[in-house]
């Protein structure tokens, strides 16, 4: 049995949740977003809570249980309060600046790398242009926004300079005169 597919999903106030041909729609303050719901599992639906229910005991339908509520209650945070990530800019003369909804990068490059946001995407420049803070209401897409982000210019395992998420651990590498 699944933990994590056994907890309801809270509703805040505002969120509406409608089920039509297989496709899950959830609506709110920030936006609206829509999936496929899964196989194998059905959403019930109720005035303060929604529940994911397994069809059947098979295995297939437990392993897409838990996934299924993870997915609508991904879904109900994010239009209801949003998402936010912060990368770091680490590196001499690393630095990021907000052009509208495009962010230029000084990477060390021989010129500076221009990064179209996506629709639904919003940044936020701090402390000097060595933090970014990015916001959004699907955390599939500011996930991979990110991941394009930090692939812009990966940490460095000796130095540790490059782009990368707050609270990223790195191991560093000793380097040549560490051998001996």
């Amino acid at each position: 049995m699944s933990r994590i597919g056994k907890k309801p999903i809270p509703l805040p106030a505002g969120v509406k949740i409608t089920l039509k041909d297989g496709t899950l729609t959830v609506s709110g303050a920030l936006g609206t977003l829509s999936r496929p719901l899964p196989p194998r599992v059905r959403l019930e639906v109720g005035d303060a809570e929604a529940r994911v229910v397994p069809v059947d005991d098979s295995r297939l339908s437990r392993a897409a249980w838990g996934l299924a509520r993870t997915l609508v209650n991904n879904m109900v945070v994010g239009v209801s309060q949003g998402f936010t990530k912060v990368l770091e800019i680490v590196g001499t003369g690393y630095k990021v600046e907000s052009k509208g909804d495009t962010l230029s990068f000084s990477l060390g490059y021989s010129r500076p790398v221009e990064f179209p946001l996506p629709p639904g995407i919003s940044a936020q420049v701090l402390e000097k242009g060595t933090r970014v803070e990015l916001k959004g209401f699907d955390k599939e897409q500011l996930g991979q926004t990110c991941a394009n982000l930090r692939a812009l210019r990966p940490p460095d395992a000796y130095k540790g300079k490059g782009v990368r998420l707050q609270g990223e651990r790195l191991r560093k590498k000793v380097g040549k005169a560490g051998g001996r």
